[in-house]
């Protein structure tokens, strides 16, 4: 198979685990001007967020490979900035469209505990973009990768508040590719912050015997 079209599906394929939540989303939603148009609208703002911070996850684990087609920490860098731009709007536009004097009674409509995790989770992955601008200074220098896999674990509280309150991750093929989502990005977290820094550090030492 050519490089160029295996670096054609590798966006496809990208751009289709972007793309199809939102299509499921629009088919389920009446979108029209009017009071509830923002309540209506923030939704789609989290699956475009999730979907690509899964990208990042998943793309991670399979760098040395995808390194060979795409400029994959372009891409990261790129989409990131999108990333947050939607994490900032997905709340914004629920507290738009239910009045600021009404934020605090959110806790009351939904289940606290997934609110809570989406707070928990909004504060790390938008920390990660801020301790992005400061990456070349020593401290992150020295634990980018603890910053990283912290970001990670914000994707996953995410995810469980996405599940747990997305009114279309509730039922249908959407809850189906959201835990494919997640037991995806699991595995990949694993490899990339357990098992290849197992394997890394196995061959550093067996090169220093050597």
């Amino acid at each position: 198979m050519g490089k160029k079209l295996i670096k054609y599906l590798i966006y496809a394929s990208s751009l289709l685990a972007v793309v199809y939540p939102v299509t499921v989303w629009y088919g389920r939603v009446d979108l029209v001007f009017g009071n509830t148009l923002l309540l209506n609208l923030f939704p789609v703002f989290g699956l475009l967020a999730i979907s690509t911070m899964w990208l990042h996850i998943v793309g991670g684990a399979l760098r040395p490979w995808l390194e060979k087609y795409i400029d994959f920490q372009r891409f990261v860098s790129k989409s990131s900035v999108i990333v947050l731009f939607l994490i900032i709007l997905h709340p914004l536009l629920l507290f738009t469209g239910i009045g600021f004097q009404n934020a605090g009674s959110v806790l009351g409509l939904y289940d606290s505990k997934y609110i809570r995790l989406a707070i928990i989770a909004w504060f790390i992955l938008v920390g990660y973009d801020v301790a992005k601008r400061f990456k070349n200074r020593q401290f992150f220098v020295k634990h980018w990768e603890t910053v990283k896999l912290i970001s990670t674990i914000g994707f996953f509280l995410a995810l469980s508040h996405s599940l747990g309150l997305g009114s279309d991750l509730q039922a249908g093929p959407l809850r189906s590719v959201w835990i494919f989502y997640g037991v995806s990005a699991a595995i990949a977290a694993v490899y990339t912050y357990g098992v290849r820094k197992f394997l890394k550090q196995n061959k550093s030492d067996y090169k220093s015997r050597a």
